[in-house]
């Protein structure tokens, strides 16, 4: 296997730090893993994005705390969509997409002005632009569009984002975020699923840009870094067999070694003695008991249940509270 020197960050995440995290569907993989070891975690208020066009217009909003409106939502099979949204907004009902694209931007915009590490992976250099067909069919006209909901191809323009301009725009934002929280620190990371649709040489292009642009705000600014998970898939393990079937995605081997890397060379070590701790609670609580009355799983379900309150007693900025819950009155099996 290929090493890789990976710098440490010069000050590590710890529990203490607020984290939001934005952009595609490999944010998700990094997201849920801190969710679940109790990290304080705000992901993709948008839902997936992929592109820097439609990270930074996001941020943008959260920033500027703007609100929904009728006029950013289209319709499409009897469904309600927002361009800059995940189908996972959309509703047949108007009023009810809206309020729930509303309240996901009043947190973010809460969560980001705490945020102690935003983390943003870039998935792709492609932007895709609404065409005249589209904003006939369409209210919401944006610059831009970071979900396509399955619309019609006549409705979009595709164009590979030169350099230049993924720096200009990114530049734009990173001075607006550190302007709206002085403290903000930026992790960036390059996201290793393979956009194969666009082509594979397309694909190398694309996340060659990505990379490029990645490095020349790391050298012009302190509070940026970087994290090798592209690099880390493609060139460390470097075999199809950390793929899922698709050949596109990542499997769990796969992001179980980034998280790996991602631990030692990001995460405070303090911190990370203490996830060995929370890793340990969570696998107790999906342990799956064959015979659940018995004397000995409720011995394990109390011995458990103690460990959690001397841990969240130790540190009191974890909260288990619902695995404590779960130890003391589980569900019935």
């Amino acid at each position: 296997m290929l090493s890789i020197d990976i710098k440490k960050l010069p000050v590590p995440i710890t529990y203490r730090n607020k984290i939001m995290l934005i952009g595609s569907c490999f944010t998700e993989h990094i997201g849920n893993a801190l969710e679940e070891l109790k990290f304080s975690v705000f992901q993709n208020p948008n839902g997936i994005l992929f592109g820097p066009d439609s990270v930074c217009r996001s941020l943008d909003w959260y920033m500027e705390n703007r609100e929904l409106t009728e006029n950013d939502l289209f319709q499409l099979n009897e469904v309600w969509n927002s361009w800059m949204h995940h189908s996972r907004f959309s509703h047949i009902q108007k009023q009810a997409a809206l309020a729930a694209m509303n309240s996901t931007r009043e947190q973010a915009h809460s969560f980001l002005r705490e945020t102690d590490w935003l983390i943003i992976t870039l998935g792709s250099s492609f932007s895709y632009r609404l065409t005249a067909t589209a904003n006939r069919a369409s209210e919401a006209l944006h610059a831009g569009v970071a979900n396509c909901h399955r619309a019609p191809a006549s409705w979009f323009s595709k164009e590979m984002l030169g350099i230049p301009a993924m720096q200009a725009m990114l530049e734009s934002t990173l001075e607006r975020l550190r302007q709206f929280n002085p403290s903000m620190n930026i992790l960036f990371t390059v996201s290793p699923v393979r956009h194969i649709r666009d082509g594979v040489v397309e694909n190398n292009r694309s996340k060659a840009r990505l990379i490029e642009v990645i490095h020349q705000l790391v050298q012009a600014h302190s509070f940026v870094h970087y994290f090798p998970a592209y690099e880390l898939v493609i060139d460390v393990l470097r075999d199809y067999r950390f793929y899922d079937i698709d050949l596109v995605h990542p499997n769990y081997p796969a992001t179980t070694f980034v998280l790996e890397k991602f631990t030692q060379s990001c995460i405070e070590e303090e911190t990370a003695r203490i996830i060995q701790e929370v890793k340990k609670i969570n696998i107790a609580r999906r342990h799956k008991a064959f015979q659940p009355d018995t004397m000995a799983h409720r011995a394990f379900l109390a011995d458990f249940a103690e460990k959690a309150r001397k841990l969240t007693e130790q540190y009191p900025f974890l909260d288990l509270g619902s695995e404590i819950t779960y130890f003391t009155s589980p569900p019935d099996l």
